[in-house]
């Protein structure tokens, strides 16, 4: 931390952060409550190297809505609206608009989690009037705009008429009015977490489709009766079928010129959905109960809350074998995706529930790479082999999976050390594209060659015949929950041959059986 501001009356702060690791640091800053994710993903949405300021990148974009043709009623008032928005975490511009590509469609991500009070209940009515807001931002681009693709040059409106800027006639032969943009909803597990519910049950899903079937109705307002979605069948979240049944009947009136089509949808992984501290993106759920620093999820200590576990009686319970909270996996995922996909305009492909979610990283098709975060988890192992010290490095993906290694001897030639070192680089490409741990546990494992012998420093062994044969039943016994027995014992030097030197001379002077006595060399100096 650098230096401290203010923008809107919230404190920010400033940090070195880049978008890649291997990119220099550039000064980012942001509010003093957000973390440091959140600073690498504003990186990563403005090109460059320079420093990068919220403030101003957030004045880039409303700016660009209000300048021009888009600029007057419909749009600057809302432009202190929109940061507030942004600053409260709970909507944001996609990438597109956030970086001015007029070729993409316009649209916004908005953060479900940021609309739970510390109640758990659910803030339907600020809900609502955010949705209505950007949905009135994205009709108006549509409107006044029409943002130029591939370099064409906006007309002006001859008419000029400003109050028509929430309607768009279709073009002739079209039976529906052009698409103004999209809103899509992420971070629905965290959401339900706050709400008190979990995510593979049958009131989570209720919740879910109560909440993404108003915000469907809210973005389809204005586009005739017709465009209404159909409520779900039942609502257990209080309010929300009142305010929702108030909607409609706000909405389902027909109209000569029907509204511009606002689709809703779901966000797909990107540095949107980081910049608004999203726990998973779109519908998925939260696979992991902690966060990429090690330290407990928000949404899980919000369910442990919703249960009445304090942290201690949570641990106490894990240590004891109890599943305080059991992870979701695929199948709880496509129940979800089942549910919600008649709900809204477009939903994602549907997950595939042949594989666990959790093992995803053993079935990766081929030529599909899994690399591994740039934070990430693991663990360093340091052991002998027959009195040679040698260090096992491992990498983990959030979800505990092994994605890379690294074997460093430490007191061997350079090119064994090389040779270890690209070994570990050669089995991590492997498991980022997929694959098994077992395959190469079986290749390796009991590999005979020196240095060997008595294991130190690790319980996973006593003897091993190489160090592979270590590292990799050490791997087995983290990663696989299989503990390989020790090889026999034995003294591999035994059976060896003598080394070259010294060198074995003959036992006579010379081999063509002559028994004379070989002449005695002597030193010349050379001048």
């Amino acid at each position: 931390m650098t230096a401290r501001s203010h923008w809107n009356g919230v404190r920010m702060r400033t940090v070195e952060a880049a978008a890649d690791p291997d990119d220099a640091p550039r000064s980012v800053t942001l509010p003093a409550d957000w973390d440091d994710t959140a600073a690498e993903a504003l990186a990563r949405l403005t090109p460059g190297h320079g420093p990068v300021s919220l403030p101003e990148e957030a004045a880039h974009w409303i700016d660009d809505l209000c300048m021009g043709e888009t600029s007057g009623p419909a749009v600057r008032p809302v432009a202190r609206a929109l940061s507030c928005l942004l600053l409260m975490r709970q909507a944001a511009p996609a990438q597109g608009l956030w970086q001015g590509h007029h070729d993409r469609r316009p649209g916004f991500v908005v953060n479900l989690a940021a609309f739970v009070e510390a109640d758990s209940s659910f803030m339907a009515r600020d809900f609502v009037a955010a949705l209505r807001l950007l949905a009135r931002t994205l009709r108006t681009i549509a409107r006044h705009g029409q943002h130029p693709c591939n370099g064409e040059l906006p007309l002006p409106d001859p008419a000029g008429r400003l109050g028509a800027h929430l309607r768009t006639a279709p073009p002739p032969g079209q039976e529906h009015p052009v698409t103004a943009g999209s809103i899509l909803l992420t971070n629905l597990d965290a959401c339900l977490a706050g709400l008190g519910f979990d995510y593979d049950s049958e009131a989570g899903r209720d919740a879910a489709c109560s909440i993404v079937a108003l915000a469907t109705l809210v973005a389809h307002s204005g586009e005739g009766a017709d465009a209404m979605p159909l409520p779900p069948v039942r609502s257990i979240l209080p309010g929300v079928s009142q305010i929702a049944r108030s909607v409609w009947q706000e909405a389902a009136v027909e109209a000569d010129q029907p509204a511009a089509r606002v689709e809703t949808g779901f966000s797909a992984p990107g540095p949107v959905d980081a910049l608004l501290g999203v726990e998973a993106c779109g519908l998925a759920p939260v696979f992991s109960p902690l966060r990429a620093d090690g330290r407990l999820a928000t949404s899980t200590l919000a369910r442990l809350a919703c249960r009445g576990l304090t942290l201690e009686t949570a641990f106490a319970a894990t240590l004891a074998g109890e599943s305080v909270l059991p992870l979701p996996g695929a199948a709880s995922h496509q129940a979800m995706h089942r549910a919600l996909s008649g709900f809204v305009d477009r939903a994602p492909p549907r997950p595939d529930v042949t594989r666990d979610a959790l093992a995803t990283r053993a079935g990766l098709e081929r030529g599909v790479r899994r690399p591994l975060p740039a934070r990430h988890g693991g663990f360093t192992q340091k052991a002998s082999v027959g009195g040679h010290r040698l260090f096992l490095r491992t990498g983990e993906y959030a979800d505990g999976a092994l994605g890379e290694i690294s074997l460093t001897p430490t007191r061997e030639s350079p090119m064994v050390r090389g040779l270890m070192d690209t070994l570990g680089q050669a089995v991590s490409i492997g498991l980022q594209y997929g694959a098994p741990l077992e395959s190469y546990v079986e290749a390796f494992a009991y590999t005979h060659f020196g240095p060997a012998g008595t294991v130190e420093g690790d319980p996973v062994a006593s003897y091993a015949t190489s160090m592979l044969d270590y590292a990799f039943r050490a791997l087995s016994d983290a990663y696989l929950g299989r503990r390989l027995p020790d090889a026999p014992h034995e003294d591999m030097m035994a059976d060896s041959p003598a080394p070259m030197l010294p060198l074995d001379l003959p036992e006579s002077g010379n081999d063509d059986g002559d028994d004379t006595p070989p002449r005695r060399r002597r030193l010349r100096l050379v001048g």
